[in-house]
């Protein structure tokens, strides 16, 4: 579980060394994302936002899926389209399992899952991929943060197994014995915990899902997946929605990345390590580091390791994918597709995800990525 030194301090000096002049404009909702290109014809050369490189790049490229990266969807179309405005990019943040559903039916161009490819999504994208298959490209990384509303309660410490009874429903009030045994020095309230979680497929939702099955066994009986399958609860959809939800009602509590957690206090979550960690970009990145590569051939799907012991590795991450054809991709958008995602995985793409809460993918993972971009076809 460890991140080497030298790679941790390359990411946070890649993330600093970005201009600001990149300025974010993250809106937090679940609302349909694009840039338009303004009239006036494509760049061939490198462009000045960000050394982007429109390449052939034209016309309208529709992609969909993964809430949780939306607002570095935002920036990243924001800088790519100002730069090459032969180009129109619209990214539907309507959930993983609906991006995957949207790609695998041949509707988008590539989608965003914040989980893997399933061995049957791979086979079965070999229908659209012609002579080839799908493949998933490591994006954007983060903490996934509990957010809550607890009025007079402005430091929370939770375990696995107490978020677990939480969201399943059998820890109902915020004065529990086993939330005050976590936090002698907190005044919790006598007030009913609003637990909610996600209405749609999510991929948040299955690396929550999966932490809580790793870290917490016996109090979470549910198996991992897209689909909430706890009792009880109150649902939102996307991530914006719960969060939302959060920030709106007293004794709310929930589960979203970073970026989505403005104004809203998040848990410090106890480990195995001495201290609770935080959620952080820094401590995610620790935890991401030491993810291993377990797909195949180009796909570089991950695997996380939930339950770190390492001092400040914050165990609640996860991966963003942007799932695209290794071969076989539609014709008329492929050079947009490459040249996209190659902004998106280049030093200044990734450079500004630390500002919008993301962390950036280590550089011996983003090193693949790029190459199997550049070897779509």
């Amino acid at each position: 579980m460890k991140l080497q030194r030298k790679n941790r301090r390359a990411l946070a000096l890649g993330a600093l060394a970005v201009s600001g002049a990149l300025a974010l404009t993250a809106c937090g909702s679940d609302d349909t994302s694009g840039g338009t290109g303004g009239d006036g014809g494509n760049s061939s050369a490198s462009a000045q936002a960000g050394n982007i490189d429109c390449a052939d790049a034209k016309g309208q490229l529709q992609a969909s899926g993964s809430s949780a990266q939306k607002n570095a969807i935002d920036a990243w179309v924001k800088n790519y389209t100002a730069a090459c405005k032969d180009v129109q990019i619209n990214y539907r943040p309507d959930g993983s399992g609906a991006g995957i559903t949207a790609f695998l039916q041949g509707q988008t161009a590539f989608a965003g899952s914040d989980s893997a490819l399933k061995p049957e999504e791979i086979e079965d994208s070999k229908k659209i991929c012609t002579d080839g298959q799908a493949i998933d490209l490591p994006m954007v990384g983060g903490p996934i943060a509990v957010g809550y509303n607890v009025p007079g309660v402005d430091e929370l410490v939770l375990d696995a197994a107490t978020i677990s009874e939480i969201f399943d429903s059998k820890i109902t009030n915020w004065n529990d014995e086993k939330i005050a045994k976590l936090n002698p020095d907190a005044k919790l309230p006598d007030l009913k915990i609003q637990a909610f979680h996600r209405s749609d497929e999510s991929g948040t939702t299955d690396n929550f899902t999966k932490y809580l099955k790793a870290a917490a066994p016996k109090a979470w009986p549910y198996e991992p997946g897209k689909s909430w399958e706890a009792k009880g609860g109150q649902s939102a959809q996307g991530s914006s929605g719960v969060a939302q939800q959060v920030k709106q009602t007293s004794g709310a509590i929930s589960y979203f990345e970073l970026s989505y957690a403005k104004d809203i206090k998040t848990v410090d979550v106890k480990t195995e390590a001495a201290e609770p960690v935080k959620a952080t970009i820094e401590n995610a990145t620790a935890a991401i580091g030491a993810a291993k590569v377990v797909g195949t051939g180009k796909d570089l799907a991950l695997e996380l390791d939930y339950t770190p012991e390492a001092e400040g590795a914050y165990p609640l991450v996860l991966v963003t994918y942007e799932i695209a054809c290794d071969k076989g991709n539609k014709a008329e958008t492929l050079p947009a597709t490459k040249s996209f995602l190659n902004y998106m995985a280049s030093e200044d793409g990734q450079g500004l995800l630390a500002d919008a809460g993301y962390a950036p993918m280590p550089e011996e993972i983003i090193t693949k990525v790029r190459e199997n971009i550049s070897s779509l076809s």
